[in-house]
């Protein structure tokens, strides 16, 4: 390294440019081989830090986001997702919705694609550069239910909850809530209503969701008009994608199957 590469290392440190900083030494020795203007150079050294940013920031972004697994689009296998239209999964993930601030509800029984879905978009959008976090449901209730104990809740929900353009909700339905618990979650609903987006899957149909919130029907409404108002609905059917192997394999019966009686002897 001699004296002038240094100098300009040092300034590339003081002006925060480290990608320029790690390939000046091979772009530079390029653009003399091939005779480059000097507005070509620095215009390809820029390039270069933009670059690195951006895979920077998509990659914090991505562990912010606290996803369970890595899940695309790509991979959802449609074939076992009957209902599931591709052409809505895809306008969804041109991610317009997140700068409309509407939401996505997934629907449908338990394995059948609920969550790599909704991962799957929330990935899509942290690699578009927008803050993105998920959660169960039952994750959530217990921060919120600490953060009210200790008075927190306020500074909870704008911290953990609304610095989030995109927060998933997984599983809402597979655990009931008692009051406290349904009236915690009805303030994130409330405090994110046209505000910034959520997507939530659900096992239940809408018109079950009482039974998860405490039985109160009147808040269980209130949550449903704020949550669907401007919602895409995408409802899925079909047999658990995660017993597929087991089934083919006879481990598990399909439903609608007979179940084979073996006489007594």
């Amino acid at each position: 390294m001699n004296l002038q590469h240094e100098r300009i290392q040092t300034l590339c440190e003081s002006l925060n440019l480290p990608f320029i900083a790690q390939g000046y030494p091979a772009a530079a020795q390029q653009a003399a081989q091939q005779e480059s203007a000097y507005s070509d150079f620095l215009e390809d050294m820029l390039k270069m830090e933009a670059a690195g940013r951006t895979v920077r920031k998509q990659s914090l972004f991505t562990r912010l986001a606290g996803f369970p697994a890595i899940k695309t689009l790509e991979a959802f296998d449609y074939a076992f997702a009957p209902g599931v239209k591709r052409s809505q999964i895809d306008e969804l993930a041109g991610l317009g919705f997140v700068e409309r601030n509407e939401n996505v509800v997934l629907i449908g029984p338990s394995g059948v694609g609920k969550t790599h879905l909704a991962i799957a978009l929330g990935y899509k959008a942290a690699q578009a550069g927008i803050k993105t976090r998920f959660t169960t449901a039952a994750d959530l209730l217990l921060t919120l239910v600490a953060a009210h104990t200790q008075n927190q809740l306020k500074a909870v929900i704008h911290r953990a909850i609304n610095a989030y353009r995109l927060l998933i909700i997984d599983e809402i339905g597979y655990l009931p809530m008692n009051r406290e618990q349904a009236n915690l979650f009805f303030q994130v609903i409330a405090a994110r209503y046209e505000k910034s987006s959520l997507i939530v899957t659900s096992n239940l149909p809408f018109g079950q969701w009482d039974a998860t919130f405490a039985q109160d029907a009147t808040l269980t409404a209130a949550l449903l008009d704020r949550l669907l108002h401007h919602a895409h609905i995408v409802p899925i059917a079909g047999d658990s994608y995660r017993l597929k192997h087991q089934r083919a394999a006879g481990m598990v019966k399909a439903k609608g199957e007979p179940t084979t009686i073996v006489p007594a002897r």
